[in-house]
C-alpha cells in the first residue's frame, strides 16, 4: 500500500494517531525540562480538505467531521479536547476546510524551551511544510530520508522527547525496515518515547512487528514498556481501502493506557462504518 498523508488527512487513522500524540506531549509538558519531537516522515504539515486528494478519498467526512459533532462523556472529552482545540482554529466556524498533520499538532504543544526535527524527503510536501511553519525557529525541517535520519538524530540534546515513525508503507519490506530502523535508534536512546505507526492489514506482519519491538524493549535495563493500540472501523478486506490502523508506543507515559481505556470506547460509534468500530489495547508479550 501507499499511505499518502494528503489522501487520508483527517481520517480515522489520523484521529487515533493524533489523539495519542497529544496525550504523550501533554504528559511531557508536566516537567519543566525541555523535550524534542522527531518526525521521520513529516509530510506537508497542513492539508486542504477541499482539494482533490482529500475529496477523492473523503476519509475526513467519516473521521474528523464526525468526531467534531460527537457527544462524548465529560471524562473522555477532557482528554480529547487538547487535540480538538488544535484542529478547530484551522477552520472557520461551522466549516471543515483544513486539517493539521502531525508536525502542526505537535507544534501547538511545544513550549518555548521545546524543539522539533522534521524529516521530509519529497520536495513538494517539504516546501508545503516549510511554508506551514512560517520560519518557526523551534522547528527544523530536514531534507533527508527519515529512515537514514532516525538513528542519526537520537539521542537529542534534550534527552527527553518523542519520535514519531510514520512511513507511507510503499515498499513490501516496510514492516521489516520499520523494525530495523527502530532497533538502530533504540540502541542509542532507550529512554525516549517512540510511536510506530502501521496499517493493520496483515495479522502476521503486525504480530511479528509487535513481537520484535517488545523483545527489543524488554532486553534493556531497566526494561522498556510497549503499548499496542489498534482501531478498526470496518473489517479489513484484501485489496480494499485501509480500515484498520495500529500504533506501538515504546516507553509510553504511565497515564496513557488508562486514558485510552476511557477514550477508545467512545470513538467506536462515531467512527464506525456500517456498525461500531473495534479496538485493541494491550501490552505485547516479549
Amino acid at each position: 500500500m501507499n499511505y499518502r498523508h494528503a489522501f487520508h488527512a483527517g481520517g480515522f487513522a489520523d484521529i487515533i494517531k493524533h489523539i495519542v500524540l497529544t496525550r504523550i506531549l501533554v504528559y511531557l509538558q508536566e516537567k519543566p525540562a525541555a523535550f524534542r519531537v522527531i518526525d521521520t516522515h513529516a509530510g506537508a504539515g497542513l492539508y486542504d480538505l477541499t482539494g482533490d486528494e482529500a475529496t477523492r478519498s473523503g476519509e475526513f467526512l467519516t473521521g474528523i467531521a464526525r468526531l467534531l459533532q460527537a457527544r462524548l462523556s465529560d471524562q473522555a472529552y477532557a482528554l480529547v479536547a487538547p487535540y480538538l482545540d488544535i484542529v478547530r482554529p484551522f477552520n472557520p466556524p461551522g466549516e471543515l476546510v483544513a486539517y493539521p498533520g502531525s508536525p502542526l499538532i505537535a507544534r501547538a504543544l511545544l513550549r518555548p524551551q521545546d524543539r522539533m526535527t522534521l524529516c521530509e524527503l519529497a520536495p513538494v510536501p517539504r516546501k508545503q511544510l516549510i511554508d506551514a511553519l512560517r520560519r518557526d525557529t523551534q522547528a527544523r525541517v530536514v531534507d533527508l530520508d527519515g529512515w537514514v535520519a532516525l538513528p542519526a538524530f537520537v539521542p537529542p540534546n534534550e534527552r527527553r522527547g518523542m519520535v514519531l515513525i510514520d512511513p507511507a508503507f510503499e515498499a513490501k519490506d516496510e514492516f521489516e525496515r520499520l523494525a530495523d530502523r527502530f532497533a538502530a535508534a533504540f540502541a542509542k536512546w532507550t529512554t525516549g518515547t517512540y510511536v510506530l505507526w502501521y496499517p493493520a492489514k496483515s495479522r502476521r506482519a503486525t504480530e511479528q512487528l509487535a513481537d520484535r519491538v517488545a523483545h527489543l524493549a524488554a532486553a534493556v535495563k531497566p526494561p522498556g514498556k510497549v503499548l499496542r493500540i489498534e482501531f478498526s472501523v470496518a473489517p479489513q478486506v484484501e485489496g480494499e481501502a485501509l480500515t484498520s490502523t495500529g500504533l506501538l508506543v515504546v516507553n509510553p507515559p504511565w497515564t496513557l493506557h488508562d486514558e485510552l481505556k476511557l477514550i477508545l470506547p467512545e470513538l467506536v460509534r462515531p467512527l464506525g462504518q456500517g456498525g461500531p468500530a473495534r479496538f485493541r489495547l494491550d501490552i505485547p508479550k516479549a
